[in-house]
């Protein structure tokens, strides 16, 4: 019976992880003033007929805080990776040359500022609804047990560290929050 009290302990733990992984990695899209690579990330470019994220046809460097420079490796798709920006929601307006395209990032208002910490408190709360998710759904499995014949003692206890553990990755999603909206509001 305790091995499966601690597997479904270690199931949450592991579970709230990827879930603050994916708060953290839905937090680096959202742009916050410098020009990031990961700006581009779900971005797709026709690649001979095939939808292609666009690290897998150009390298993306970010040569200061206000561009980017995306060299596809193949000169051929300097204009299909161009369209794909155009056509994107990033609002940004792609500049061609032979050897790539150029994105000048322009300085964001205040009222974007706020659009963009809106997005991310959106992003926590969903990582926080997440995550209480995990810990309904292991207590649930966790009573279970009880029923099974665990002691109430030891659900009781897998319980209360389930409860610790959500609090800490609910922190964390807040740490996290907090970084981003400095680094929004930060001109």
């Amino acid at each position: 019976m305790d091995e499966e009290i601690q597997f479904y302990l270690d199931d949450a733990v592991e579970s709230m992880g990827k879930a603050l992984a994916h708060v953290g990695v839905e937090m680096g899209r959202i742009r916050a003033g410098k020009a990031s690579p990961a700006m581009l990330e779900g971005l797709k470019v026709d690649y001979y007929g095939t939808p292609t994220p666009i690290g897998q046809v150009a390298n993306i460097s970010a040569p200061d805080a206000r561009s980017l420079l995306i060299k596809p490796w193949e000169k051929n798709m300097v204009s299909e990776v161009a369209k794909a920006i155009k056509a994107s929601d990033l609002g940004l307006n792609p500049v061609s040359d032979a050897d790539g395209v150029r994105l000048n990032i322009p300085a964001m208002t205040e009222e974007r500022r706020r659009d963009l910490v809106k997005q991310a408190k959106n992003e926590s709360e969903a990582g926080k609804i997440r995550m209480r998710g995990i810990r309904k759904d292991v207590n649930e499995a966790l009573r279970k047990l009880l029923k099974d014949g665990a002691s109430e003692d030891a659900i009781k206890s897998a319980e209360e560290k389930v409860q610790k553990a959500t609090d800490s990755y609910i922190m964390e999603v807040e740490k996290s929050l907090s970084k981003k909206e400095s680094e929004i509001m930060t001109i």
